[in-house]
């Protein structure tokens, strides 16, 4: 067996607060080769981007008939509803952080995809922008407990081998969403295919019916070894790595046997205080909360400053018709799905540190140019799209690359909580404020003031690539336990 009490011959269903557990379940799982159980739990967990960005795209796409009666959005209530998204976001991340530490994983990816499912439909329901808000908020609120639970998850069930380029390709993923949201966007403005007024609600429905499919889908993945073995689950825990095992055993491959240095002692611990949380984020990890924040924060502000008005921004400065406006987003989603894909592998072999700097540091020249080439008229709308995709095709492998940095480099105990955190304070922070500040701007037609917006994020992209950089982790091909310590350990 491999995970036992000290001192005792039989694993008990849970163990008691305090004793202590000698197991080699990390190992078991970093030793296996890559298989369809790994790609399962991507289809199955990282489904959860694509769900963001076919809602944040389709929120961005439908502008035009949504600014029609019977709703007559103005482009402040558009801000408004796009903020409303990511505050509910916010809590949802940090309320449903706090339970996926304590409850599980497992439970919580049903009840986060089930609250999106049900908001999203809902708001196909919507009848003016006060409701429409309300759903968005709860949309939102399912989305960022997605974020979380699912985070974490993946961290714990991938080989340490292939950690990076997966979460980058997952975190990418949102892309695929986004050009599903343009496709729909396109089809369903069409007035020849469907009356507008209907059309928008129509997009939202099949939102929620993804979600419905994938929930099903979910029952295949199993809740995380590390969690259950943290939590005095051994027996359970050895249960799900035998099975997972299994799985590459019965199609002919012989694995290799656990590293025996890599036994971790755990004192089961039935919860994590608090007092606890703040002192391994504030005290014992400072460093990396505070390269966390910046990787966050910078790209936050980045993505939903941008992404979320660009629609505005091809209405107002260039004249695209709303119903036309998917046709740039579908380019644009694409080019960014690209980034993570190709360059994912290259933070698992040149290292976590000097891509992100590169990432990072390149985003923010570009997209300092591009922002030029905006003020000065130099593009029309087709060639300003292009210029976005070559930035986007960096900055979305560096954002993805700040999820796969908190959700790291924190103890399992406190993963989830840690993931909520950064990702609530810097979309806080970052992410409400930047479509309220960029719709402001666009809508006072100055491309000199939209530039400055642009400027702004390009200085806290570059500061991001300073602090990821210099203080991050190198935490490429190393297990979990050995990049952080868990708190549990004896």
């Amino acid at each position: 067996m491999s995970s036992q009490v000290e001192g005792a011959g039989v694993v008990p269903e849970r163990a008691a607060q305090g004793t202590v557990i000698d197991t080699d379940i990390s190992a078991r799982l970093d030793r296996l080769p890559w298989g369809r159980f790994h790609v399962l739990v991507i289809v199955a967990l990282g489904i959860t981007w694509v769900l963001d960005g076919l809602e944040v795209t389709l929120a961005g796409s439908l502008v035009g008939a949504l600014r029609q009666p019977p709703m007559a959005f103005s482009e402040f209530d558009v801000g408004l509803a796009a903020s409303s998204y990511l505050v509910g976001a916010v809590l949802g991340a940090v309320g449903f952080g706090w339970l996926t530490d304590r409850i599980g994983r497992k439970k919580l990816f049903f009840i986060t995809l089930a609250l999106y499912l049900c908001a999203t439909a809902a708001t196909g329901l919507s009848w003016d922008i006060y409701s429409f808000c309300l759903f968005r908020f709860l949309t939102g609120a399912g989305i960022g407990g997605e974020y979380t639970a699912i985070n974490s998850t993946i961290q714990e069930l991938v080989p340490a081998r292939a950690r990076g380029w997966t979460n980058l390709v997952i975190n990418g993923s949102f892309w695929i969403g986004a050009a599903l949201g343009s496709v729909l966007a396109i089809v369903l403005l069409r007035p020849e295919v469907i009356d507008p007024a209907w059309g928008w609600r129509i997009a939202f429905f099949v939102g929620g019916g993804i979600g419905l499919a994938i929930l099903l889908l979910r029952r295949w993945i199993p809740e995380s070894p590390r969690w259950l073995v943290t939590h005095g689950y051994a027996a359970e825990a050895d249960r799900v790595v035998t099975e997972i095992e299994k799985r590459f055993t019965d199609a002919g491959v012989t694995l290799p046997p656990p590293d025996t240095s890599k036994h971790t002692k755990l004192k089961v611990r039935h919860h994590t205080p608090l007092s606890e949380v703040a002192q391994a984020m504030f005290v014992t990890s400072r460093q990396q909360t505070l390269v966390g924040l910046c990787l966050m924060i910078g790209q936050a502000f980045f993505y939903n400053a941008l992404f979320f008005t660009y629609a505005l921004v091809l209405e107002r400065f260039y004249g695209v018709p709303g119903g036309h406006v998917g046709w740039y987003l579908l380019p644009f989603a694409l080019g960014s799905f690209l980034g993570p894909v190709v360059l994912g592998r290259l933070f698992d072999t040149v290292g976590r540190r000097p891509m992100i700097a590169f990432t990072y540091g390149i985003s923010a020249v570009l997209l300092a140019i591009a922002g030029y080439l905006f003020k000065i008229e130099a593009l029309g709308p087709t060639g300003q799209t292009a210029a976005w995709m070559v930035v986007f095709f960096f900055a979305s492998a560096a954002a993805s690359s700040a999820y796969l940095t908190v959700a790291e480099t924190f103890p399992l105990e406190i993963r989830a909580l840690a993931i909520a955190a950064f990702y609530a304070i810097g979309t806080g922070i970052g992410g409400v404020s930047g479509p309220l500040l960029f719709g402001a701007l666009v809508e006072s037609g100055s491309r000199e003031a939209v530039f400055g917006g642009y400027l702004l994020g390009a200085v806290l992209m570059l500061g991001a690539a300073v602090a990821g950089g210099i203080w991050g982790t190198a935490a490429e091909g190393k297990s979990l336990e050995d990049v952080s310590k868990p708190l549990a350990s004896a």
